[in-house]
């Protein structure tokens, strides 16, 4: 009887835990610390921007403003992401600016702080139909224009546009909403050249990458090859496509072709000025960081949102300007101090600068 008894008190200790866990899963936990916004970046490997532009500006906005925050990376992990989101909440976070890594997850994290009274600006990224109260970014059809008029420059400026130039298109994610935004953007230009003949699509040149450099190296070795070497021009959707390229022809012994960036990464700037890549396009991520924190911090101290200029995908957003950069203009980035010039004008490239 004793036995029985003690198995009897064991089932009910174990039932009562179990369904206080299971409460405890079903809402955030909260936590002694406080905060008042969190900012949730992707990961480090897409592009360089996160780790040297977005967290110091956002971190150096919010604390100018006196507001409590927390910056995170979740390192290219949904999971991690979905677990950052609930610890931010779990310190009383009421904005969240989210940049998610694929659309699902992105929803998710958006449901659980509404869930929580919490609001969402979708950050960089736009999260299509989700319930964000507001989406602050580039204007990213704008960047693929950017990117097609840039190639067709570099064509002009060779001699190739005359001559049906062969090109070659390295998109970005195929999950990633801006992708198909900057895709959207450059084929607007580009496809009535392919289609009047003016311009021929490369064989088996048009392909997404994932936004890995690696996979891009890959695939363009792969389009070398399908096209007999003979790539006269490249629409890679951010720098770390457009140094793929060029690690590509340089390991083919191949001259440099028109090829297009984004981002104004350091190593982009310095292939510019070396003649590998005909430009990049400038997104001001201090503005774009710091037009984010100031929608943050307006809807915290409940005052009106500013620079709302447009709606996408039925949320309010912000859209600011790119610029296109070559060696004509860049040092715009460093008078704006988006990089430092001993970022750029340093050992074999120092030759190059002003």
């Amino acid at each position: 009887m004793k036995f029985k008894s003690r198995w009897g008190a064991g089932l009910l200790v174990a039932f009562l835990t179990l369904a206080v866990a299971s409460s405890a899963a079903a809402k955030v936990a909260t936590s002694s610390s406080s905060i008042q916004a969190c900012a949730l970046l992707p990961d480090t490997t897409s592009s360089t921007r996160y780790t040297l532009f977005d967290a110091p500006y956002l971190k150096k906005a919010f604390k100018a403003a006196h507001i409590s925050a927390q910056v995170v990376n979740a390192q290219a992990s949904t999971t991690r992401q979905k677990s950052q989101a609930e610890g931010c909440l779990a310190k009383g976070a009421k904005v969240l600016l989210l940049d998610q890594l694929t659309p699902a997850s992105g929803t998710a994290i958006t449901n659980l702080a509404v869930k929580h009274g919490a609001k969402v600006i979708d950050y960089d990224r736009l999260v299509v139909g989700s319930k964000a109260a507001y989406y602050v970014s580039f204007n990213n059809p704008t960047v693929g224009k950017l990117q097609a008029k840039g190639l067709i420059a570099g064509l002009k400026a060779n001699g190739k546009y005359s001559q049906h130039p062969v090109i070659a298109e390295l998109n970005g994610g195929i999950t990633d909403n801006n992708a198909k935004l900057f895709k959207q953007g450059y084929d607007s230009v580009l496809k009535p050249l392919y289609n009047n003949g003016t311009f021929k699509l490369a064989t088996a040149g048009d392909q997404w990458t994932d936004w890995s450099a690696t996979k891009a190296r890959t695939i363009f070795d792969q389009m070398l090859a399908r096209n007999g070497n003979h790539i006269d021009g490249v629409l890679a959707a951010n720098d770390g496509l457009a140094g793929a390229v060029v690690s590509s022809l340089q390991a083919h012994s191949l001259n440099p072709i028109p090829l297009t960036g984004q981002d104004a990464t350091p190593t982009g700037v310095q292939y510019i000025l070396a003649g590998w890549q005909s430009g990049t396009v400038y997104k001001s991520v201090r503005l774009e960081a710091n037009t984010a924190a100031a929608t943050a911090i307006a809807i915290l101290k409940h005052k009106k949102v500013k620079g709302v200029n447009a709606t996408v995908s039925g949320t309010k957003s912000i859209l600011l300007t790119p610029i296109w950069i070559t060696k004509k203009n860049y040092t715009k980035l460093f008078t704006d101090g988006f990089l430092k010039k001993s970022q750029v004008c340093v050992g074999q490239y120092a030759k190059y600068c002003k």
